[in-house]
């Protein structure tokens, strides 16, 4: 039995923000603290605890990322102000570059800092240009806020955003599949630290034109689903049989694959929630979402070790408990500490949060954001 739903734009605008709540979550499950070093997590490789972190980072955080590239690139397809270049990337280097630098340099003095006074087990500055690269992502990925590459390449895509959106269908498609292409490759840096960003952002500016978020909407769960589940089995009985063996190329092949389906089907999930009892509370989370993106390792960094002390390592019996309930911890220390600073200093709120966190949350405010 086919399921109709509404397009409204007032539907697609909370679902829009949902996604962001649901996708950033999800990020958190990819840093998650485990207490063991490199050696230690290959032991444990296999075992119940891991296949559960495998399954979370995999289904809610690196499946999940793509969508948010999608969705950037579906805004700017529609907003009369990229075609200002000047005024496009002022706005852009405000709401993402800048709280890309902040975020860098507060993540080294705390962290660093913390590892200096008290031992903490964190990456040290090693010289100047290593602190340069730690901030501006010139030339390769940080050691500490990891995650940060995701908005220095989407800069990047926004600055040729006003050049992007005037291009023909089939250039933008060429585009996105050279993107595609040297993302399997392992090629990109220091251009695009990740060439897949590109090509969700593209192919983001193509479901707008093409309009294929409505489409998805009115697809079947089973639908929507189904290219997603199965080839999130595929990624699995690849990654329990071959492992890290195996053509590399071919796993990036298959990893590509999956998170197109998977930002299908979180679309999908998130068009479900608009209308569901959760919308409320998204709804009401989503100007944090930001901020959780950018904040959260700093608190893994430091405030894992401190939770682990109550709950155990990685392979210790409350573990598990721990792992799951992650980001919710974190969202509600990044929500106690966003309000604080929206009431204290709102000026380092709205830089910290890109300007988010001083929006109201209605849904134009929250398409504005693109």
């Amino acid at each position: 039995m086919s399921l109709t739903l509404p397009t409204d734009s007032a539907r697609r605008s909370d679902a829009i923000a949902i996604a962001r709540v649901v996708c950033i979550l999800g990020v958190v499950y990819v840093h998650a603290w485990t207490g063991q070093n490199g050696e230690a997590l290959a032991a444990l490789r296999g075992t119940p605890q891991d296949d559960l972190r495998w399954f979370l980072m995999e289904m809610f955080g690196r499946s999940a990322v793509p969508l948010l590239g999608l969705i950037s690139g579906w805004l700017v397809a529609a907003s009369s102000r990229t075609r200002d270049w000047g005024d496009h990337v002022r706005r852009k280097a405000r709401t993402i570059l800048l709280p890309m630098i902040l975020w860098n340099i507060i993540a080294i003095f705390l962290v660093s800092g913390a590892a200096r006074l008290f031992g903490l087990s964190a990456p040290l500055p090693q010289s100047v240009w290593w602190t340069v690269d730690e901030v501006l992502i010139l030339t390769r990925n940080p050691d500490i806020n990891v995650q940060m590459p995701f908005l220095r390449d989407l800069f990047l895509c926004m600055v040729a955003a006003p050049l992007l959106v005037r291009l023909p269908g089939w250039v933008l498609a060429l585009i996105g599949l050279t993107a595609a292409a040297c993302h399997i490759a392992g090629l990109g840096p220091p251009v695009l630290m990740r060439a897949s960003i590109l090509f969700f952002f593209v192919t983001g500016i193509l479901a707008r034109r093409g309009g294929w978020a409505d489409r998805v909407v009115n697809w079947h769960w089973l639908l929507a689903l189904l290219p997603f589940v199965l080839l999130m089995s595929a990624q699995l009985y690849r990654s329990v049989t071959i492992g890290d063996g195996g053509p590399r190329m071919a796993q990036t092949a298959l990893d590509l694959s999956v998170r197109v389906a998977a930002a299908l089907a979180f679309w999908r999930l998130s068009w479900a929630l608009a209308l569901s009892p959760a919308r409320d509370w998204l709804l009401q989370v989503e100007p944090y979402a930001f901020f959780l993106f950018c904040a959260h390792l700093i608190l893994i960094w430091l405030g894992g070790p401190v939770l682990g002390g109550l709950f155990g390592r990685m392979g210790e019996p409350l573990y598990p408990l721990y792992l799951l309930t992650q980001p919710l911890i974190v969202l509600g220390i990044v929500m106690l500490v966003g309000g604080a600073l929206r009431r204290i200093a709102p000026g380092a709120a709205t830089m910290l949060s890109g300007g988010r966190l001083k929006r109201e949350t209605q849904a134009s405010s929250r398409v504005a954001m693109a």
